[in-house]
């Protein structure tokens, strides 16, 4: 593990100062297209034309000519100018980061994660989770993770139904369409259940997919598919999720642009990999081990730079009762195992 320059940390962190703005400010002038005319019988009409994120243009008859229509116009007009500014920092900014040894995404994943960021899944408070959200975690601290350690083809998506209660004026958000028009080939992974509906889509061909997940709230919901009308699909329920995405955070992923994501909390990511490894069944060793390793890196770094943030996270996890302690008790004794210089900082949390 080797720190990023500071120079980089600094270029990063304007990174999520201009596309968090950004995001706040979504206007008119974020709308990917413009408008045209057409003259028919002497009269004026518009239509805004669009490309697909597949490279299809389309349009979308807005109406005919005057005084309201022609100000709307020319609003987009110069709000579409300062958009355009605004990219090209952000673009400016991304080949800096690059230059200066940044974390970076594949361009593939970078497209399917701004489809979804545009289709509004993750102002929606969808968590991005797994390897990708822990690349975007050393880019967060400041360290450049070896890079075997960021191999994956997944993009895995979290989601918190509970939010639905507590938010219910919620959009919906088309994840299955947001892929869709990337025309990259994604299609749903069929269930082992032909009566259950999908929780992945995958691109034909290749190992590129997209999982969505959710927390499981009792027994049965484990490993099944959950309903999520709030994305018109389905996720995977699964065991501890809960805590992971309870309280995330904004990131950014690299590539040629920034895509604004959360992700969790590094230190809550720790704890859970401790916990997941556990869970793994000897078929998945070798995630077991990439599990063990994560989890070392960021008890390393925010132990020595962020001990709060490891309480914090710590407390939170044992009020989820013994059973989580006795489970994290092992995966500390297993990590410090295999990565003794985890075990100063980590030996402060063992229970009891």
């Amino acid at each position: 593990m080797k720190r990023i320059p500071l120079e980089t940390q600094t270029l990063y962190a304007e990174l999520m100062e201009q596309l968090t703005a950004l995001e706040a400010q979504r206007s008119i002038g974020s709308l990917r297209g413009g408008f045209v005319k057409k003259i028919v019988k002497g009269e004026t009409y518009y239509y805004f034309q669009y490309s697909e994120p597949g490279g299809e243009r389309k349009q979308v008859y807005i109406g005919r000519a005057g005084p309201e229509l022609n100000r709307l116009v020319a609003k987009f007009e110069g709000e579409k100018e300062s958009f355009r500014a605004d990219q090209q920092s952000i673009q400016r900014l991304c080949a800096q980061l690059r230059v200066g040894g940044a974390i970076t995404a594949t361009h593939a994943h970078v497209r399917v994660l701004q489809s979804l960021a545009d289709a509004g899944v993750f102002r929606m408070g969808a968590v991005l989770v797994g390897t990708h959200a822990f690349a975007s975690m050393g880019n967060l601290l400041g360290c450049r993770w070896e890079r075997r350690g960021l191999e994956t083809q997944d993009v895995d998506i979290a989601w918190e139904r509970d939010l639905d209660v507590a938010i219910p004026e919620l959009p919906e958000a088309d994840l299955p369409g947001a892929l869709e028009r990337l025309q990259m080939g994604f299609s749903p992974v069929p269930s082992f259940d032909p009566n259950s509906p999908s929780t992945s889509f995958k691109v034909r061909k290749s190992p590129l997919r997209v999982d969505v997940l959710t927390p499981a709230k009792n027994k049965r919901e484990e490993y099944r598919p959950v309903p999520v009308p709030k994305f018109r699909t389905a996720a995977q329920g699964l065991k501890y999720l809960d805590y992971l995405i309870e309280a995330p955070q904004p990131a950014a992923v690299i590539d040629s642009t920034g895509v604004l994501v959360n992700i969790p909390d590094p230190a809550r990511y720790a704890f859970h990999k401790l916990i997941v490894a556990q869970e793994r069944p000897v078929s998945e060793q070798v995630k077991r081990a990439k599990d063990l390793r994560q989890a070392s890196l960021l008890f390393t770094v925010l132990g020595e730079e962020r001990p709060g943030d490891l309480l914090q996270a710590w407390e939170a996890l044992k009020a989820r009762g013994a059973s989580w302690e006795q489970k994290t008790a092992r995966g500390l004794a297993a990590m410090t195992k295999l990565h003794p210089e985890a075990g100063e900082i980590s030996a402060l949390l063992r229970p009891g």
